[in-house]
């Protein structure tokens, strides 16, 4: 209950941030909540269905079942005080390094680095392309509004779908890798508990990593930025078994988009830009130490 807590909280900044950022003043929260669970309950019920009772989308292929000892509860411990803090930092590192050994945790690392680079550049060339026919900076026309908010819908559909099939596992590891129908059930049903109860508080104060990026309110931006992730996501799911920091994903992602947008608006002050980029990337580099050291700490324990 303390690692799905921690991991959702943490995590769904990425995933739902963007979401709520462009919906809370137009959309009742709970509503947001209700979509958000339901595509959260089919994708853990049909992983589990279709995995013999393993919800991690083998995910942890590469990381076998541990008896769960005290020190396994240090990471989710140390992810809920950073998430009280506002400080987004990658849970698979965070989390996994707990159970896997060093040649395991050096794969995530190159992994998660990749898709860093990648995301950046991805995202940098994809806004400089689009801007030649559409400005973020603009108002959508009347008559389109709805369309965007519909495609932004069903954009973080499938965002959150693609996300839960990795970073579920980052939970599933303090699970046994065959769950029954109860334990399953109960899994979801807390799941869902915690969803609600972010919703509630507006995304909470890990939220602001969202809101201090340009225009990521408009729900325009928001439903661009979530079909990249979405679409990034899922060549990473595809290209190996070997788990990642989607936060790493995410923030290359929203670093990428910045320095395009500074490109395209010369006459900002570029002073502006890079201290955010700077926040960011030592916000990821504090997580990999923080993971490092309880790695090591858990490590001698055993």
């Amino acid at each position: 209950m303390l690692a799905a807590y921690s991991v959702i909280a943490n995590d769904s900044i990425q995933t739902l941030g963007t979401w709520i950022s462009s919906n809370i003043t137009v959309v009742k929260w709970w509503k947001m909540a209700l979509m958000a669970s339901g595509i959260l309950a089919a994708t853990v019920f049909y992983g589990w269905h279709v995995n013999d009772g393993d919800i991690s989308y083998g995910r942890l292929t590469k990381i076998p079942h541990q008896e769960v000892q005290w020190y396994h509860g240090i990471a989710p411990v140390a992810l809920v005080t950073l998430t009280t803090m506002g400080i987004p930092v990658s849970t698979s590192f965070l989390v996994l390094t707990t159970f896997a050994d060093g040649i395991v945790f050096n794969k995530m690392l190159v992994k998660s680095l990749i898709g860093y680079g990648l995301a950046s550049i991805v995202a940098y060339l994809f806004w400089l392309l689009i801007s030649k026919w559409i400005d973020e900076n603009r108002k959508i026309k009347e008559g389109s509004k709805d369309y965007w908010r519909v495609a932004q819908w069903f954009s973080t559909a499938f965002l959150w779908w693609t996300w839960l099939t990795h970073d579920i596992a980052n939970v599933a590891v303090f699970l046994p890798r065959q769950l029954d129908f109860f334990e399953v059930s109960m899994v979801v049903t807390f799941f869902v508990a915690v969803i609600f109860y972010i919703f509630s508080k507006g995304g909470g104060k890990i939220q602001k990593v969202v809101q201090n990026k340009k225009n990521v309110r408009f729900v325009r931006s928001a439903t661009l930025i979530d079909i990249v992730y979405a679409l990034l996501l899922l060549y990473f799911k595809e290209l190996n078994s070997i788990p990642m920091s989607t936060t790493w994903v995410f923030i290359g992602l929203l670093s990428g988009r910045e320095l395009a947008i500074y490109h395209l608006n010369r006459d900002d002050n570029k002073k502006s830009i890079f201290p955010i980029l700077k926040k960011d990337f030592i916000r990821l580099f504090i997580g990999l130490v923080i993971s490092v050291v309880i790695a090591l700490f858990v490590g001698f324990m055993k």
